[in-house]
């Protein structure tokens, strides 16, 4: 770092940052009003929830603590299309539906394309889930702390804490000034790389729950003392996301105030950033994060201050944030430049006599541990029955008598004592086959949740979405299936 940072005075906090964060000020017209294509927050049942999420399979989670965390979020898709992110509360979160579903409409009021915004919710039982959109490219706490090819450029780093600011200064706009535990974890990235503030944040872990789930070092003191969330203690949290960026480390707000009092920027900023910033530019970074880190709430700046005077620090402005992220548009590789086994270019291709011909040659090998529940119960007289529906329904496959292949399929799956993936995509490709699009997306829907794992699955869900006309959504369920193939084949050849 040169000679600029010399002129940062941490004590000199201008009187004109002292404004309450409870002010209610215009947002950017760029970030103001509805976003395009988001449906409005509905109710979901939890059997939708349960279908979207293959059944909260394991393979889905992307919550940070995994199957440990009291709250789990799992990533699916609604109807095989939308892609969303579902946040299931433990039993003993909310135990007052009404509280629950008033809190979640609330925050479900809200559109704005700096939030990852809040879909739906469901309260069923003792259930509690929340349904979101959903955000591909990982969080702000992987970008900075967890990196593996680059660490994030400062162009990125200014964009990211501008639009977070914004985020914060719609939600105030709208009564929703406060917001829990924000940390690098609640920053998400969408598709096109820009970041977003996760909406689950904006509703407490639960009705009695802790508002900070983080490292006792990283609270604002004020809720050390009293337990409550104020919007002052959003703009602590805010100034220890500022530090992030600059540090590329997680470093607790008292040791950064110590180095800033002795002027150890060397320490507090990142390496990785060197030569890529000006002096002045750090600076102003720094008495930012000063000042949201005043242990008085009142000294504290208000968040539209933080959005004014973050705007004229942005370099790079006309650069999509996927270049500046080296990223694909769309987070993922192009449909043609993806490696597919021939089962999925087949699907890839909509050649459904090359699917069928496949799926008779594979037959039942993909329905691990069906085959021995099937001949343990093969002595009761209904097993028999049941599996000789199968059986007529195979044999009516294998000569394309779709129609009878439908039929006895169903009676097998009717019965419902025995569950096999293949059985659905069977039956799927029959309704594929017999331009029955809709119930073939349902079978592949069906397959996915008895088997999360399964990129047959996938790609049949692609066939079908295809027939549908649903090209968009056909594109990403050929994307998810070539990458499950992908891990597998990694995994097999070691």
């Amino acid at each position: 770092m040169g000679s600029g940072f010399s002129k940062l005075r941490p004590c000199c906090w201008g009187s004109q940052y002292k404004a309450t964060v409870l002010e209610a000020p215009d947002v950017e017209s760029e970030v103001k009003g509805e976003v395009d294509g988001l449906p409005v927050f509905q109710e979901y049942s939890f059997e939708q929830l349960r279908l979207a999420t293959s059944g909260f399979a394991v393979e889905n989670i992307v919550s940070e603590h995994g199957e440990k965390a009291p709250n789990v979020v799992y990533k699916g898709k609604l109807d095989a299309q939308r892609r969303i992110a579902v946040k299931r509360f433990n039993r003993a979160a909310w135990p007052d539906p009404r509280q629950f579903l008033e809190e979640a409409k609330s925050v479900g009021q809200l559109r704005n394309q700096r939030l990852a915004n809040l879909l739906g919710c469901c309260a069923e039982g003792e259930e509690r889930l929340l349904v979101a959109e959903y955000m591909p490219n990982d969080t702000l706490a992987k970008h900075l702390f967890h990196w593996e090819t680059q660490p994030m450029k400062w162009p990125m780093r200014l964009r990211v804490v501008l639009y977070l600011a914004q985020a914060l200064e719609y939600c105030t706009s709208k009564g929703r000034a406060l917001y829990h535990d924000l940390n690098a974890y609640r920053v998400l990235f969408d598709d096109d790389c820009n970041p977003r503030l996760s909406c689950f944040g904006l509703m407490k872990n639960s009705r009695d729950g802790k508002s900070y789930s983080t490292n006792l070092a990283f609270t604002p003191p004020e809720y050390l003392r009293t337990g409550r969330v104020t919007p002052e203690s959003v703009i602590y949290s805010f100034g220890t996301l500022l530090l992030d960026v600059l540090s590329g480390k997680h470093i607790p707000p008292s040791r950064a105030l110590d180095l800033i009092r002795d002027r150890n920027f060397q320490t507090l900023t990142d390496s990785c950033l060197e030569g890529q910033f000006s002096d002045e530019d750090g600076t102003e970074l720094v008495r930012l994060a000063s000042r949201c880190l005043h242990y008085e709430q009142r000294e504290r700046p208000n968040v539209k201050s933080l959005v004014l005077a973050l705007t004229p620090l942005q370099k790079d402005v006309d650069v999509p944030s996927y270049a500046l992220m080296d990223m694909p548009r769309g987070g993922t590789s192009s449909i043609e430049s993806l490696s597919f086994s021939p089962f999925g270019d087949a699907c890839f291709r909509m050649d459904l006599t090359a699917i069928h011909e496949i799926l008779e040659k594979v037959g039942y090998k993909d329905d691990e541990g069906t085959a021995n529940e099937l001949s343990f119960q093969m002595w009761t007289d209904q097993m028999q029955e049941t599996l000789n529906s199968k059986k007529k329904g195979d044999t009516a496959f294998r000569h394309k008598d779709f129609n009878t292949a439908i039929e006895c399929y169903s009676q097998f799956i009717d019965v419902g004592t025995m569950v096999s993936p293949t059985v659905f995509a069977r039956r799927c490709l029959s309704y594929l086959m017999s331009d029955m699009p809709q119930q073939a997306l349902s079978d592949a829907v069906q397959a996915l949740v008895t088997s999360p794992t399964w990129p047959t699955a996938f790609y049949l869900q692609a066939a079908a979405l295809s027939s549908l006309g649903m090209d968009n959504e056909a594109r990403e369920a050929l994307k998810d299936g070539s990458s499950l193939e992908t891990k597998r084949n990694g995994n097999s050849s070691r």
